[in-house]
């Protein structure tokens, strides 16, 4: 749900000339004019894309297009130290985060490969640290996000950590280690998991009995010279031509601090350059065969038969007609994306240092570009369902529509209205404004999402879909109940999680009850049903207290985004 990708674009040029000129070159020679007229053109429209992060004294990002097996253009913008002042090139390294999935998910295919595992295998045949919580866990499914562990970020926040620890792989596999519940039946849901990839990971350095950083070397970058490309799994290593990323709070320019010393999930370090090489690979093999990227391509199915548009260590699905296999990545300040056009054999990659870049966005600016002649008109079909002029909505049914709605365990949908306008903030997110496209359907204002209110005969609604990443979700309305019979001594005291090692105390704290740790700061909790807490952290969504026969709180069950109903007991 944190997904903000707005893939509105009119940038458009027709590139037909440019992509046969440039696949020309390596033929002979051609008429200079044409050919520099038709370079200027297309490079001019991306750097129109990149201008606002094309400075002198902020960070920025680099950009690699590739078709047909070759770059057609590649840039840098701002800068990639800003302490220093040493501008971002396309030769800069960068931590591109989740996108380094995929490359976990294809070093466990050239292992299945030569006959040293199989997708189908139980984790715990490689990891028997792995609790067995009665019901197999495959390769598969951790490669395809369907295990129902719990993610090892979530669980490392829960239990006091800062994101910008030093943070193993030894934490995380002790951690998991720990666990005594799934969030799901293994294959019964898609649930986005890092943790399946760090175990991922460490299959493969077990199995080839190297760590992954070298099994990869030797494996994928050094025969694709990827030769500035590495899995980055000692935070104290010196890596030059690094960038370094950053953040803007609401006063200034900010360092986003990042020692991972895990890997699998993230901490691929590569430049647009090297991964234009990956890119490449994908669509002529060097490395690997045509039955792997097969394999990695194909829609996982759920158990009931459904897909939803996750392949393994990366997503597919269609843009504005086309069919496309992407992912991002997103890490302290680091942003990163790589999107794929098997059919028009394309490609764009975007890297960027600051937190408020939104790389998705930008490289569908760019595919906009490029793909011009190809691409369906989603965008004027969007628009055409907008109305002429604004739309006003009677107050009565305003009203109908706010409130508290829950999309999924932990995760709170709040719904309100300021001056005739919605607004929505969902746990742990900033509030955005709601613009309407009809009485009832709504476009969340900055992310590629709508809101559709289903009627319920005038009286306050009891669902809402919404529509998000080529998936229709219900959220529904958490029932009233009477606030002044609540009290909130109740719930005070001190609890302890086992599989966290770590405890929190909830006291009343002007007149609000409020969570306190010895690493974090405080944060409150409010109350949305009886017994049931949302919070003001994203980490600890909502809060179910759990009584026994004698109306005692005894405990209560921690749920967010990517774990649910994590135990604590009442100790004190």
């Amino acid at each position: 749900m944190k997904q903000t990708l707005l893939r509105l674009s009119a940038l458009f040029f027709l590139v037909t000339p440019f992509i046969q000129i440039h696949a020309q070159i390596a033929k002979g020679p051609l008429s200079s004019d044409k050919l520099v007229t038709s370079e200027i053109t297309l490079n001019d429209e991306v750097d129109e894309i990149f201008a606002a992060w094309d400075t002198t004294d902020s960070p920025g990002a680099a950009v690699a297009i590739v078709k047909d097996g070759a770059i057609l253009y590649k840039k840098g913008y701002g800068l990639a130290n800003v302490e220093y002042d040493i501008p971002i090139e396309t030769s800069t390294i960068f931590h591109i985060a989740s996108i380094s999935k995929q490359f976990t998910v294809f070093s466990i295919l050239l292992l299945e490969k030569e006959g040293k595992l199989s997708l189908d295998d139980d984790i715990r045949k490689y990891i028997p640290e792995v609790p067995d919580f009665g019901k197999t866990i495959t390769l598969k499914h951790l490669a395809t996000h369907t295990s129902g562990l719990r993610d090892q970020w979530n669980l490392l926040s829960m239990a006091g950590w800062r994101l910008d620890d030093v943070i193993t792989k030894e934490h995380v596999l002790k951690l998991v280690s720990k666990q005594k519940e799934l969030n799901f039946n293994p294959g019964d849901e898609f649930a986005y998991c890092n943790t399946g990839f760090t175990l991922l990971a460490e299959v493969v350095s077990r199995i080839s009995d190297m760590t992954f950083a070298d099994f990869t070397k030797g494996s994928i970058f050094d025969p694709l010279k990827m030769n500035s490309t590495l899995f980055y799994d000692d935070h104290e290593k010196i890596v030059k031509n690094r960038a370094y990323s950053y953040y803007k709070d609401s006063t200034e320019l900010k360092k986003s601090v990042l020692n991972y010393a895990n890997v699998g999930a993230t901490s691929l370090f590569t430049t647009v350059e090297d991964l234009s090489l990956w890119a490449m690979n994908l669509s002529n093999i060097k490395v690997g065969d045509s039955a792997i990227l097969e394999t990695m391509n194909t829609p996982a199915i759920l158990n009931n038969g459904e897909t939803f548009g996750g392949a393994l260590g990366q997503f597919v699905g269609k843009y504005k007609g086309l069919n496309e296999i992407q992912h991002g990545g997103a890490d302290a300040g680091f942003r990163s994306y790589l999107t794929r056009f098997p059919d028009e054999n394309f490609s764009v990659i975007v890297f960027s240092n600051s937190g408020e870049l939104n790389a998705g966005d930008l490289a569908h600016k760019v595919v906009d570009v490029y793909l011009k002649d190809k691409l369906e008109a989603e965008v004027e079909t969007i628009e055409s369902e907008r109305p002429k002029e604004d739309i006003t909505i009677n107050e009565d049914i305003l009203s109908t529509y706010i409130g508290d709605f829950e999309l999924q365990p932990g995760f709170i949908i709040n719904i309100s209205e300021n001056d005739g306008k919605l607004l929505a903030q969902a746990t742990g997110q900033p509030q955005v404004e709601l613009n309407p496209l009809s009485e009832t359907e709504f476009e969340i204002v900055g992310v590629e999402a709508k809101i559709k209110f289903i009627s319920n005969k005038g009286k306050n609604i009891e669902l809402f879909k919404l529509h998000q990443g080529g998936q229709v979700m219900d959220v529904k309305r958490i029932a009233t109940f009477d606030k002044s019979a609540i009290r909130l001594s109740h719930y005070t005291g001190e609890y302890f999680s086992e599989e966290l090692s770590t405890s929190y105390n909830f006291a009343i704290v002007k007149g609000k009850l409020t969570a306190r740790h010895n690493r974090l700061s405080d944060f409150g909790l409010n109350l949305s049903n009886k017994d049931t807490f949302s919070s003001d952290s994203w980490f600890f969504g909502q809060v179910e207290f759990i009584r026994d026969s004698n109306e005692s709180v005894i405990g209560c069950k921690v749920s967010n985004g990517r774990v649910r109903n994590l135990y604590f007991e009442k100790i004190n």
